[in-house]
């Protein structure tokens, strides 16, 4: 989170991007997800997570390609995002684990993000993550992770 937002802080800002489905305010209160540009719009009753093609998420310039690192924490974010406007999650939910099947290179343009919510629990959520870019039915990686939500969260 920003220098300087506390916690309460944080958790009206989940409040706020859920009551106006306009996540902007959430991803740029989140330092990496601004780092690496990432954007959430709602559909429907879901949200897409967008990671727009840009220079600095290059990790293999000759080829290019999105670099690997880069990939792997835009789908982690997408996640715990995804549990902090859908599961109602009041915080940046603690990752338990997170494991990773990269499928194809990521190319020098823009990727997309959907996740789901294979099981939660009163403490342990998993969410399944799949990235693609032009094809959704080609993802360029996919993912599960286990993430430990707050106390009291149902």
């Amino acid at each position: 989170m920003r220098a300087g937002i506390e916690q309460s802080g944080f958790a009206k800002i989940i409040k706020d991007a859920r009551d106006s489905r306009d996540y902007r305010m959430l991803t740029s209160g989140i330092p990496y997800a601004s780092l690496i540009g990432m954007q959430c719009s709602p559909v429907g009753d879901d949200a897409l997570f967008t990671l727009p093609h840009q220079m600095t998420n290059i990790g293999n310039p000759l080829l290019p390609a999105i670099h690997g690192g880069v990939i792997g924490g835009f789908m982690e974010m997408s996640a715990a995002l995804h549990l902090m406007l859908f599961m109602d999650e009041p915080r940046l939910p603690k990752i338990i684990d997170f494991s990773i099947d990269y499928l194809r290179s990521g190319q020098p343009k823009d990727t997309f993000a959907q996740c789901e919510v294979c099981r939660q629990g009163a403490r342990v959520a998993n969410v399944a993550v799949t990235a693609w870019q032009s094809n959704r039915e080609l993802p360029i990686a996919i993912a599960r992770g286990h993430f430990k939500l707050s106390k009291g969260t149902v």
